[in-house]
């Protein structure tokens, strides 16, 4: 891809994101590597793309300002495992690769360097690219809301419980909810 298209990109990104660093490059690198490859033009409109991440670093923004996977079309999966690892899969075909990040650059390098390496630097000693060692995760499902019985708030069904014969969120059902 050449610089400028990079540089255009880079700067939607940072816009998104809110700043510029080094983790967000990597996200904008490997989505551009990966937008590259499959000859897509335009951030993804739904769920043709799917991107499950292992991380949930800055990477992630560069991921979704240019691919258009978000949380909340269900077609950005977060899975942290601490790594950056990015696996993307094309819903009609059934196509993935899985991107590993292995260069952290070197720690005299000041975080624009960083950045701009991350950016611009040798693919292969950037990140390796492999077929995907996971499935393509299923369509986000849609549920129906249903009022908690006890403090109102409608909730997705899957995530009612029963206490007492009514239907009550997972908070006063008494578990404890753990978000992150």
């Amino acid at each position: 891809m050449e610089r400028n298209k990079r540089m255009a990109a880079w700067d939607e990104a940072a816009r998104f994101h809110g700043h510029r660093c080094p983790g967000l490059a990597i996200g904008v690198r490997i989505a551009l590597d990966y937008k590259e490859r499959i000859g897509l033009r335009e951030r993804t409109e739904d769920e043709e793309i799917v991107a499950l991440v292992e991380t949930d670093s800055c990477s992630v923004d560069g991921i979704q300002s240019i691919l258009g996977c978000t949380a909340g079309k269900g077609n950005l999966r977060i899975c942290c495992r601490g790594k950056h690892v990015f696996t993307f899969f094309q819903r009609s075909s059934g196509e993935s690769l899985r991107y590993s990040w292995k260069s952290f650059g070197s720690g005299e390098q000041s975080r624009e360097g960083k950045a701009d390496y991350f950016l611009n630097g040798p693919k292969d000693a950037l990140y390796n690219v492999e077929p995907a060692r996971c499935s393509l995760p299923s369509k986000a499902a849609i549920y129906v809301s249903v009022p908690c019985a006890l403090c109102g708030e409608p909730t997705a069904e899957p995530q009612l419980r029963v206490r007492e014969g009514q239907l009550v969120c997972r908070e006063c059902a008494g578990e404890v909810v753990h978000c992150g």
